[in-house]
């Protein structure tokens, strides 16, 4: 059985999405009271939300809905957040937002590398992590790649190109040498990123408040963790594309600074 809450809110789907697909959230936590305060925080932001107190069950009901936010506690018994976060990415292109108690650095980024889209620390406060999810959903959706069609067709749209490297921002496909390449959101929007600047350097705040959907003002704030998710990213950004940080082909760091593409 599922903790199912009907939307407080409906709002309208995006052109060409339903309103189920639009606003189904999945809540995986092992606290009942946690679960019911999450639950609580996504219908009144309009969702209908499915509960489940494991992984387990959680994973079975992101395959069964296929939700646009999934919420995931990294401590619960059997399989933890991080394993069932890897198995929901391989089937799902949901948002996950990890929530724990352990604040360390490398949690997060353990997080992170193993698909979440964001990690929240323990206690949160319900108006922020409605601000982060806000946030996640200002990005693109990257949707599960289907089989690819027999006879290929190039899709229509802007190409960027480096050495190679070929990325479609309008379909999110990605290309290496003629081979398509699996990226993650972040992934994506950040090799999109430093593609349209070019040899400008792209520091680690820019990048991060890119993920964010905020512009740089001067007044936000970009904490130390924030910057080494970003390294993170690159770093696996760069393993998927098989470079060295040393002998880059497409992706130059600019030591204390940032990141910007090789020279042509």
């Amino acid at each position: 059985m599922t903790d199912v809450q009907e939307p407080a809110v409906v709002s309208p789907a995006p052109e060409g999405e339903s309103v189920e697909e639009a606003r189904v959230a999945v809540v995986i936590e092992d606290e009942e009271d946690i679960r019911s305060l999450l639950t609580a925080v996504l219908a009144q932001a309009g969702f209908e939300v499915h509960g489940a107190p494991d992984g387990y069950v959680g994973l079975e009901l992101v395959r069964e809905h296929q939700p646009l936010v999934t919420t995931l506690d990294v401590n619960m018994p059997g399989m933890d957040g991080f394993e069932t976060a890897k198995r929901i990415r391989s089937i799902s292109a949901t948002y996950i937002v990890m929530l724990s108690a352990r604040t360390e650095e490398i949690d997060a980024l353990q997080g992170l590398e193993a698909g979440a889209d964001d990690y929240v620390a323990k206690p949160f406060r319900p108006r922020e992590l409605r601000a982060r999810i806000d946030a996640m959903l200002r990005r693109p959706r990257h949707h599960m790649t289907a089989a690819p069609p027999a006879e290929p067709v190039e899709p229509a749209g802007e190409w960027l190109e480096h050495q190679g490297l070929r990325l479609n921002a309008d379909t999110r496909i990605v290309t290496v040498d003629g081979a398509d390449l699996e990226l993650t959101r972040s992934e994506f929007d950040i090799l999109a990123d430093l593609l349209a600047a070019g040899r400008r350097v792209r520091g680690k705040s820019d990048l991060a408040l890119m993920l964010r959907g905020e512009h740089f003002t001067g007044a936000e704030f970009v904490s130390d963790s924030d910057a080494r998710a970003i390294e993170v990213h690159v770093a696996n950004l760069r393993r998927k594309l098989g470079e060295s940080p040393t002998n880059p082909r497409w992706i130059e760091t600019v030591r204390g600074v940032g990141y910007r593409l090789t020279a042509p």
